[in-house]
C-alpha cells in the first residue's frame, strides 16, 4: 500500500515528513517514558548520539537500541560532545555505519559552558561531510552570515538555536531569528533552548519549518503530556503562519460593527 503524502509535509533533502517536530532521546526518566513520549508526539525523527550511547549497539546489549528499532521512527544520529573537526567527522562516519543512514545532525562544540557551536570550524566540517554524501543538519547559532555560509557549502537546511542547550529560555534574540527567516530560503529548524510549547508556537508563527526538542520534554513533570503539548503547539504555529496574521495596530480598532442607531438614541432627544 502506498503511503499517502502529508498535506503539508516538512521537506528536508528531498525527503518528506508528516511531522515538523524532531525529538531527542536523552535524559528521560525511563525507557518506557521515552517510548510513550515518542508515540504521543509522532516526531519526524528522533536523535541519538553514538558518543553517549556507545558505538556498537550489536554488542552493547542496551535496550536503548532495541527501543529505537521498536519505535520505527527515522533516527537522526548526532555528533554531540565533539570538540574538534576530526572528532566530528569520525563520529559521523561511525554513525553512518551503525545506523545505515546518510543523515547527521552536526554538532561541533566550541565552548563547554554554553555549549555554543564552534562557528569558526563548523562550515568546513559541514562541507567535508556533504562531499562525503552526508545529509547534514548543522546545529548553529542564529548568526546570519554563518547560516548563509552553511547554505553556500551545500547544507539544504540549517538548525539555529533559540538559546543555549537545556536552558529552556525560549528565543533570546527574536530580531536575529526573524531576520534569518526573512533572508534564507532553505528550511530552518530551531534546535535548542525552547522550554515551553508557546516558544515552539512562536517560532513556527515566524515561519520556521520545524523544531527539535529534548530537555523541555524529557525533564517535564509529565514528559508524555508535554510531548503532546509541543506537538500541538508546532501544528498551531504552522497553521497560524499559513493563515496569515493580522497586522498589529497602534490604536484600538472596533471589532463589533455598528448596524444602525440604537433604539434608545432617539428617546434621549424626545
Amino acid at each position: 500500500m502506498t503511503t499517502p503524502i502529508p498535506r503539508d509535509p516538512l521537506v528536508l533533502y528531498g525527503q518528506t515528513f508528516a511531522s515538523r517536530l524532531l525529538l531527542g532521546t536523552s535524559r528521560y526518566p525511563s525507557p518506557a517514558v521515552l517510548e510513550a513520549a515518542v508515540r504521543r508526539a509522532q516526531p519526524a525523527m528522533v536523535t541519538a548520539s553514538l558518543r553517549r550511547q556507545g558505538s556498537n549497539p550489536a554488542e552493547s546489549g542496551s535496550s536503548f537500541w532495541e527501543l529505537l528499532r521498536k519505535l520505527n521512527v527515522p533516527v537522526l544520529p548526532n555528533t554531540a560532545g565533539c570538540h574538534s573537526a576530526q572528532e566530528a567527522i569520525t563520529t559521523a562516519q561511525m554513525a553512518r555505519e551503525v545506523f545505515n543512514t546518510p543523515w547527521i545532525k552536526l554538532e561541533l562544540i566550541g565552548d563547554d559552558y554554553t555549549l555554543q557551536p564552534d562557528t569558526l570550524n563548523l562550515v568546513g566540517v559541514a562541507e567535508h561531510l556533504i562531499k562525503e554524501g552526508f545529509q547534514v543538519l548543522p546545529y548553529c547559532t542564529e548568526d546570519l552570515v554563518l547560516c548563509q555560509r552553511l547554505v553556500d557549502v551545500g547544507c539544504q537546511a540549517v538548525m539555529p538555536w533559540a538559546a543555549p542547550i537545556g536552558t529552556g529560555r525560549g528565543p533570546v534574540n527574536p530580531y536575529a531569528l526573524q531576520m534569518l527567516r526573512e533572508r534564507l530560503d532553505v528550511p530552518l529548524l530551531v534546535d535548542a533552548g525552547l522550554g515551553l510549547p508557546s516558544h515552539a508556537c512562536q517560532v513556527m508563527e515566524w515561519g520556521y519549518d520545524g523544531v527539535l526538542l529534548n530537555t523541555a520534554v524529557a525533564l517535564a513533570q509529565d514528559p508524555v503530556a508535554m510531548a503532546g503539548a509541543f506537538a500541538d503547539a508546532v501544528q498551531a504555529g504552522r497553521a497560524a503562519r499559513q493563515a496569515g496574521a493580522m497586522a498589529a495596530q497602534d490604536a484600538a480598532q472596533p471589532s463589533t460593527p455598528v448596524l444602525g442607531t440604537p433604539f434608545w438614541h432617539h428617546d434621549q432627544h424626545a
